[in-house]
């Protein structure tokens, strides 16, 4: 039997439609306040309803792993732009699959780098007559006819991460993820109480335009001087080698900003052997990062909390296709940026070890 698709009512493109942290504790990012509290209590509240949230996964352990909601076990596919071995995504799919447990949800995630090949895991996903998609946008040439298409079939579509001034264009309901030129502002700002004046903003993904967003937020708000820097992610000793050749040729760079947490250590490394007193702040987080803003290499990073990302995204198609429920009133739902400094180390190294953070 067909499954019912769009709870209430079916996918149409929306109309209308419908976290940053402390310098020393969970201190907001200057401009993200405002935008994002609202927005972020009421995912709160959506996480702790009485079959969402701690409540609801306490109510899971309990149960043996069985789910904490009595619905049909629709199934939510996940389609995303992430490469192999990216860390990144374990985080954002370990929410996701909480989510579904939770949920009663049939999870089914797949990935690929290659914009082109994204697009037709999506229409893979199309074929397999899913309830509901949650996809990335972080090239979103490639990536808008098969969202069409999906939203044409009625599959209700949210997107994630990436792409959020094009998400209500292509017909989702909604968009979860960080303002990636509001996080980079956030940076910008941080540099200026660090006193830095020389930056360079690594960019590990050609084409992504997050990253671009990212380096132009922080160029936006920082005072000093920003370069950018295009390296490919895929070859690490490679991005090491550019960045410490950078620092040598340019040694009045006192900040390398990556834009990815397996990056971080690697800029750290280069600074050293290249005899630079560089500091280094990263975006996202891993057990790696926590450990470096404990020993003091790294001064912050900026979080984005992919767990958070991964894990509302499923709990709000599921909230849509059981209630009608949709967060943001036409707005992202923000999920960062949040400012993580070396004094929050050790409380995050415990979330990093358990992969939620």
């Amino acid at each position: 039997m067909h499954r019912p698709r769009g709870g209430p009512g079916t996918a149409s493109p929306p109309g209308d439609h419908p976290t940053t942290g402390n310098r020393r504790r969970a201190r907001p990012a200057r401009r993200a306040a405002a935008a994002v509290s609202a927005l972020a209590v009421l995912a709160l509240l959506a996480g702790c309803s009485s079959t969402g949230g701690k409540r609801a996964e306490d109510e899971q352990r309990r149960s043996g792993g069985q789910s904490a909601v009595d619905t049909p076990r629709w199934t939510v596919a996940m389609v995303t732009h992430s490469g192999e071995g990216d860390t990144y995504w374990d985080i954002v799919r370990s929410g996701a699959q909480q989510a579904a447990d939770k949920d009663n949800i049939e999870f089914l995630y797949s990935h690929d780098d290659e914009a082109g090949r994204q697009a037709e895991l999506v229409r893979t996903a199309i074929n397999q007559d899913v309830d509901g998609l949650i996809v990335t946008l972080a090239k979103p040439d490639a990536m808008e006819s098969a969202v069409r298409a999906a939203v044409d079939a009625g599959i209700p579509v949210i997107t994630v991460n990436s792409g959020q001034e094009l998400s209500e264009r292509f017909g989702a309901l909604a968009h979860i993820g960080q303002d990636e030129e509001l996080a980079g502002e956030a940076v910008g700002h941080e540099l200026n109480d660090l006193d830095a004046r020389s930056a360079v903003c690594v960019l590990h993904e050609q084409g992504n335009i997050g990253h671009e967003q990212r380096c132009d937020g922080v160029r936006a708000t920082f005072e000093g001087t920003l370069e950018s820097l295009y390296v490919d992610g895929t070859n690490m000793p490679g991005v090491e080698s550019a960045i410490e050749a950078k620092l040598i040729s340019g040694s009045d760079v006192d900040t390398v900003v990556t834009l990815g947490a397996p990056f971080a250590t690697v800029a750290a490394k280069a600074a050293s052997q290249a005899g630079s007193d560089a500091r280094t702040v990263t975006f996202d987080l891993n057990p790696e990062v926590a450990t470096a803003l404990g020993e003091g290499t790294l001064e912050f990073a900026v979080d984005q909390q992919p767990y958070l990302q991964g894990y509302q995204s499923v709990d709000l198609l599921w909230l849509w296709l059981s209630n009608g429920n949709m967060l943001g009133g036409g707005q992202p739902v923000l999920t960062g940026p949040q400012i993580v400094t070396p004094d929050q180390a050790e409380e995050l190294a415990d979330y990093a070890r358990r992969g939620t953070r």
